[in-house]
This record gives structure tokens, C-alpha cells and sequence, in this order.
């Protein structure tokens, strides 16, 4: 018992570790889009490319990109932005089959925790742009749609990129998942579904102008306090003006 609770307490600091090494390399990285996806893709499949083409354009709007470091898409998406010059995040996770981060991480952070590089995935994204993938990529997916419909996060864009790969999912979400209740009919509005690298982009651009602007309206400004409200304010009843003889 003496020995779990030492491991225990050595972990802690270990993901604190964790989190500050991530806060640190990535303060500074400015927008940025998260993009996910399976790491199976090899070069030369159409999926791999479009994830290169998707980076590339999203780095040519500004955008640097960070994904999870290793093979597939998350490799074609580190290419793409350093084809475009761009910051190119390789957020790692040590895992026994896939080693290191690819080749084309110019910003790179091992984790040993998921959930504390899936802090970091949300912490510096603008955006989530997810292409198709495995259990990995869907646990990407609801995590962040979660956190958007539980208020817990910002609402920023979800991009589903390929109509055909995520048809099956976003008829079962809209034949059972409303029907039962499960969810809202606007929740349907927390995502968009795309195929094209142009339509992300855009899809991106106008998601988060959209939340930008919600931002700036909670946060408006309030009215300039007059004479009369402050005398109200310090007496807790309306005080009229004195009338001129």
C-alpha cells in the first residue's frame, strides 16, 4: 500500500509535468487548427492527400496545425503545413507500435497521458478538422462536441471532412439520436460536414468569425453610468433632478 500511494503521488508530478512542458512550447504558437485522423492512411491514398491538402490550405489562411505526430493522416497534415511554411505541431503519444513523432513535426511534445495532450489539442485550437479515422478520431469528435454543447469549452468549428465517410454516423445521429432524445435538434448545428479543402477553410473562417463575435457580445461594454444612476445607485431609490427657480 506504502509503494502505490508513492507511485501515486510520483504521477502527479509527472502529468504536471506534462501539462506545463505542453503550456510552455505551445503559449506562443498564435491560431491554429487541430486536425485528426486514422493513422493507417499511407502516401498515396487519396485520404493521405487530402489531409496534405487540407494542412496546406489552412496554413496558407494563417493557420498552423497540430495533430497527434504519428503516421496517416496526422503525418499528411504535418507535410501539408510544412510544405506551406508553417508552424507544424506533432503532439505525440508514446504508444508501443508507433515510435516518435513523424518527420515533418517542426514543433514537437511527447505525452504519456491522453488526456493531458487532448488538453492541448483544445487549449490552442481555433478549430477541430476531422478526416476520416478510427476509434481515436471519433473519441476526438464527441469529446469536443460535448464540451461545445456542455458550455464547458468555447464553440468553435468542427469540420467533418468526406461526405461518404461520415454519412453512416450523421444519419444514425439524425434518425435515432434525436428521435430518442438523446440529443437536440440544434446540435446538429454544432458540426458541418465538407469535402472539399476550400469548403474547410471556409468552414473554419466561418466558424470561428462566428464565435468571435459571440465572444465580443458577452463581453460588451456597460453603459456609461450618469449622474442620476450613480445618486440612485449610492441611495437605492431615484433621485430627480432639482427643478430651476
Amino acid at each position: 500500500m506504502k509503494d502505490l500511494k508513492g507511485r501515486d503521488t510520483w504521477m502527479v508530478f509527472k502529468i504536471m509535468g506534462e501539462f506545463v512542458e505542453g503550456f510552455e512550447t505551445l503559449r506562443d504558437l498564435g491560431p491554429a487548427v487541430s486536425i485528426f485522423g486514422g493513422a493507417r492512411f499511407k502516401s498515396g491514398d487519396p485520404c493521405y492527400q487530402l489531409a496534405v491538402d487540407v494542412a496546406e490550405r489552412l496554413a496558407m489562411a494563417g493557420y498552423s496545425v497540430i495533430t497527434g505526430g504519428g503516421p496517416g493522416i496526422m503525418e499528411a497534415a504535418n507535410r501539408g503545413a510544412a510544405l506551406a511554411g508553417a508552424k507544424s505541431v506533432g503532439l505525440n503519444i508514446k504508444l508501443p507500435h508507433e515510435q516518435g513523432c513523424n518527420p515533418f513535426c517542426n514543433i514537437k511534445v511527447d505525452f504519456d497521458y491522453f488526456f493531458a495532450r487532448k488538453v492541448m489539442f483544445m487549449r490552442y485550437a481555433q478549430a477541430y478538422v476531422c478526416l476520416p479515422g478510427g476509434f481515436g478520431t471519433l473519441d476526438e469528435v464527441s469529446e469536443a462536441l460535448t464540451l461545445i454543447q456542455t458550455a464547458k469549452i468555447r464553440n468553435f468549428p468542427v469540420v467533418l471532412v468526406g461526405r461518404k465517410f461520415w454519412a453512416g454516423l450523421v444519419d444514425w445521429i439524425k434518425s435515432t439520436m434525436i428521435p430518442f432524445k438523446t440529443i437536440s435538434p440544434e446540435d446538429l448545428e454544432l458540426f458541418s460536414v465538407v469535402d472539399h479543402p476550400d469548403e474547410v477553410v471556409e468552414a473554419v473562417k466561418r466558424g470561428v468569425a462566428a464565435a468571435n463575435g459571440a465572444s465580443r457580445s458577452k463581453k460588451a461594454p456597460a453603459r456609461p453610468a450618469t449622474a442620476e444612476s450613480s445618486r440612485k445607485k449610492q441611495t437605492g431609490r431615484t433621485v430627480r433632478p432639482k427643478r430651476g427657480r
